[in-house]
């Protein structure tokens, strides 16, 4: 019998501290209650607080996981006691505090060419009609992918809150914007890896909404526009990175580069795209990082987001807006993040 899918998140109840937890269709259970199984693999897991321990273990940690998860499947009584439906849980972002958060700008063509054609910043195309603009930006990113390299930025670990906790839009936002996007869980540390080496340092994969400000993405003429983009401002308050619900294992995703991501706002579907997109695929992201940086466990590389913002449609997040965010493919589910969207008070501190 092959070992069931799962998946991993963070969880909590009454108020308690938050626990990692293994989830098997609707059933958690909490790490701490692999001490039950005798194996000294499940005692090392046991000892793991936080999703964050168990990256720092997960090769020798995972088999565990699939032994427990076969358990739970067949022989439910092991964890009878410690078992809890996953509705009578509170769930938090599976990574509460990341390690390092890397995101990809500009990394799927049809959403770069939306972008291009609706700023209004850009001087190479001030002068062209959205026709002219939208060939002018399919030509960029095919020489993009073709030669080019991807473009990095880090977003601060304060921005992480839970799949259904509200993202707050800060009172002076003009142009908030969702981005919705599939993030890499890094589960070893990784310094020049190859492309095609790449997908064995991957731990799973999550959803993420890289909120973003649209009017702050470019400085202002009046100062130093020259200086180009500006990422954390932009994208850098608390809240404009929902995560979750669940940390899908790598080894349960055959390929990254054929996932479905759908946003839906308010009943309306917005944005609804393929990761084969991409202009960077998820080991070239890797590669290119590991090449410059040390990739640890619990590192966060989110890989950009599709076409389908609302740059796009001259529609951007309101207060009491409701946002879903998805990403599957035709076997397995990652889970949906549901965010009610609310403006910041008056008072906030």
């Amino acid at each position: 019998m092959s070992t069931p899918t799962f998946v991993l998140g963070t969880f909590s109840t009454a108020g308690c501290r938050p626990f990692p937890g293994l989830v098997v269709d609707d059933t958690v259970i909490a790490l701490h209650a692999f001490k039950l199984l005798s194996s000294d693999g499940a005692m090392v897991v046991a000892q793991c607080a936080t999703l964050l321990e168990l990256l720092d273990r997960w090769q020798q940690s995972f088999p565990t996981l699939q032994e427990a998860a076969s358990l739970l499947k067949t022989n439910a009584q092991t964890f009878k006691s410690v078992a809890r439906p996953f509705s009578e849980l509170t769930v938090h972002a599976p990574l509460p505090e990341p390690r390092t958060i890397y995101c990809s700008g500009a990394n799927y063509k049809k959403h770069v060419v939306d972008l291009i054609v609706a700023h209004q910043e850009l001087p190479e195309t001030r002068d062209m009609s959205p026709e002219q603009k939208r060939a002018w930006g399919m030509k960029l990113m095919d020489e993009r992918a073709a030669t080019g390299t991807p473009f990095i930025f880090v977003k601060p670990q304060s921005t992480v809150v839970g799949p259904f906790d509200p993202i707050v839009v800060p009172r002076d936002a003009r142009k908030p914007d969702w981005e919705l996007e599939l993030a890499v869980v890094i589960g070893r540390r990784a310094r020049r890896v190859s492309r095609a080496d790449a997908l064995d340092y991957v731990a799973g994969y999550t959803v993420v909404n890289d909120v973003t400000v649209r009017e702050k993405v470019f400085r202002r003429k009046s100062d130093s526009p020259e200086l180009g983009m500006d990422f954390t401002i932009s994208k850098g308050a608390p809240s404009f990175l929902p995560m979750g619900p669940f940390l899908a294992p790598a080894a349960f995703v055959a390929d990254p580069q054929q996932l479905q991501l759908k946003l839906i706002l308010n009943g309306q579907v917005m944005q609804n795209e393929s990761t084969s997109d991409m202009i960077f695929t998820v080991p070239h992201l890797i590669e290119y990082l590991s090449a410059n940086v040390e990739l640890r466990p619990g590192d966060v590389i989110c890989t950009g987001s599709p076409a389908g913002n609302g740059m796009h449609y001259g529609r951007f997040i309101e207060d009491g807006d409701l946002l879903e965010g998805s990403i599957e493919s035709s076997s397995f589910k990652f889970g949906t993040q549901k965010n009610r969207c609310r403006r910041e008070a008056d008072d906030f501190r």
